[in-house]
């Protein structure tokens, strides 16, 4: 790789792994599939605290990224903590654009094409895709995704949860990722609208299954936002505006079943029950 003071002008996959033996080869698969790129491209998986192969599964494809003659390194941290994974991750790269991934998620062949493209130069700048939710079937979660997908946050701006890129510049707005529950919301409100690309290749992004972990990991999600607001208050002047969002009972009157599911999971988000000492709880 050519590297100049410690970087290349490449891109750097980072993706934490805890416990994601299952997810994570179809997310290595995907990836070794995208679309040429220019300059180098490294790949790093940081496993941590894991009790399965998550490893030796990542591992195992190092030999298919050598063969696009990318790289792709595991390093593995005892304790599991996704900030101190992309903390560790940030440490060994080296590319000129930051792709930060999370090992459940499928990107398409041109996403990581698209991302270097929008995000070169010099001017800080916040890239991703257009999020494909997937559910397999689960009748709540099915319902709930759908009119979930009508909210302000799905409709307008750059959501970009599990996947998401920045350049080098837009990296130095902050020091080490704090402890926070929503990185992706933290790197998002560190760049107001207009620094915030979307390219229009697409990732899947797996919904949670079922009412109670729904619950569970939705209470988790607005709690992280609630924290972001509290520990970094002058970020939230960058949020999306969603004035053209349309009201509520419109959305409802065009998907009634959905709005029913939605409203009972957020009512049972405020209810004292299906509550988790776990603030990283996932589910799954």
């Amino acid at each position: 790789m050519e590297v100049t003071n410690g970087a290349f002008q490449g891109v750097s996959v980072l993706i934490p792994a805890h416990d994601e033996a299952d997810w994570l080869p179809a997310c290595l698969d995907a990836l070794c599939a995208s679309a040429p790129l220019a300059g180098p491209v490294e790949v790093i998986v940081v496993a941590n605290g894991c009790s399965d192969n998550t490893a030796e599964r990542a591992r195992a494809a190092i030999p298919s990224f050598e063969a696009r003659g990318w790289v792709l390194r595991v390093l593995e941290l005892a304790q599991g903590s996704k900030l101190g994974a992309w903390n560790a991750g940030e440490a060994a790269a080296r590319g000129g654009v930051l792709v930060y991934l999370d090992a459940d998620v499928l990107v398409s062949p041109p996403l990581l094409s698209q991302l270097q493209e929008a995000l070169a130069g010099d001017a800080p700048r916040y890239g991703s895709g257009v999020p494909r939710v997937t559910t397999s079937g689960d009748w709540v979660t099915r319902h709930y995704t759908r009119f979930w997908r009508t909210t302000g946050f799905m409709t307008h701006g750059v959501p970009g949860f599990g996947a998401f890129a920045m350049n080098r510049a837009g990296r130095a707005r902050w020091g080490a990722w704090p402890d926070i529950i929503s990185d992706d919301t933290f790197a998002r409100l560190n760049f107001r609208p207009e620094e915030r690309i979307a390219v229009p290749a697409r990732y899947d992004w797996p919904m949670i299954e079922g009412f109670a972990p729904l619950v569970r990991v939705r209470r988790r999600q607005d709690a992280g936002v609630a924290e972001v607001a509290r520990l970094f208050p002058e970020l939230m002047r960058n949020d999306d505006p969603h004035d053209r969002l349309r009201p509520f009972w419109r959305r409802a009157l065009a998907d009634p079943l959905g709005a029913l599911v939605f409203v009972a999971v957020r009512l049972t988000i405020h209810a004292p029950v299906l509550r988790s000492a776990n603030r990283w709880v996932r589910g799954r």
